[in-house]
């Protein structure tokens, strides 16, 4: 199993959720919020093989962690994958807009200069605007979008980008939800828990349960699950070619 989304330190109890994740999945990528969070669950989730920490910086909260941005830059060459990171344009946080949007691009140019990362991406609520700056600063980076919820036109554009789509569980509930997925290419979705933020049946969603979305599709698609299966890992292997 392979979960591309997971805030695995922010379980109430990270330890035995990364114990049991290592166990059952072969790849997990737990992003983090800020440099210094990435220091942490490093240094904690170092003794499981299966589970590589992304260098975050959460575009919520960076108005309480733009003091850390010096930080994160100096750590991107240590990294191979970036995330979360991106712009929310959700009416709360229109107050740091702009400062959001300032730390992307600052983010996207810096990882240009070590050849491009992998970048996990918050789009919600802005789209347009992030998909702008990746087309005009990410020329080397390979892009995941995590739960992509922007426009057809949006969606479009993304695909054009070559752009990698995470989905879990929770994303997958709504129709409109099903409705972007249907229009996903099939080697461009890869799966993800985003729990314990993401919630089915008001419970989180673990990263051994980002499986479900295997399901979902084939039946969004009317093709085998197995078909599914081999797909996604065939759109992982080719996300980590070098």
């Amino acid at each position: 199993m392979i979960d591309m989304h997971s805030h695995l330190d922010l379980y109430p109890n990270p330890l035995a959720v990364a114990e049991k994740t290592n166990e059952c999945n072969s790849f997990t990528l737990a992003v983090t919020t800020s440099p210094r969070a990435w220091q942490a669950t490093s240094r904690i989730f170092s003794p499981y093989k299966n589970i590589t920490v992304a260098l975050g910086m959460h575009p919520e909260i960076v108005q309480q962690k733009v003091g850390e941005l010096d930080l994160f830059l100096n750590l991107i060459p240590k990294v191979k994958i970036l995330g979360e990171i991106g712009i929310d344009g959700s009416t709360r946080n229109n107050g740091n807009f702009q400062l959001q949007k300032k730390i992307f691009v600052t983010i996207l140019i810096e990882a240009e200069k070590f050849g491009g990362k992998i970048l996990s991406i918050h789009s919600r609520g802005a789209g347009e605007i992030v998909l702008k700056n990746i087309m005009k600063y990410s020329k080397n980076s390979r892009v995941i979008l995590h739960w992509f919820s922007g426009t057809i036109e949006e969606l479009k554009m993304a695909i054009s980008l070559g752009c990698f789509f995470s989905l879990g569980p929770a994303a997958l509930l709504s129709r409109r939800g099903r409705e972007l997925a249907a229009k996903i290419p099939l080697d461009r979705i890869l799966p993800e828990s985003d729990g314990p933020f993401a919630m089915v049946n008001g419970k989180s969603i673990f990263p051994w349960e980002s499986k479900q979305i295997h399901q979902s599709i084939a039946n969004i698609h009317k093709i085998p699950e197995r078909q599914i299966s081999i797909q996604i890992k065939k759109n992982f292997d080719r996300l980590n070619e070098s």
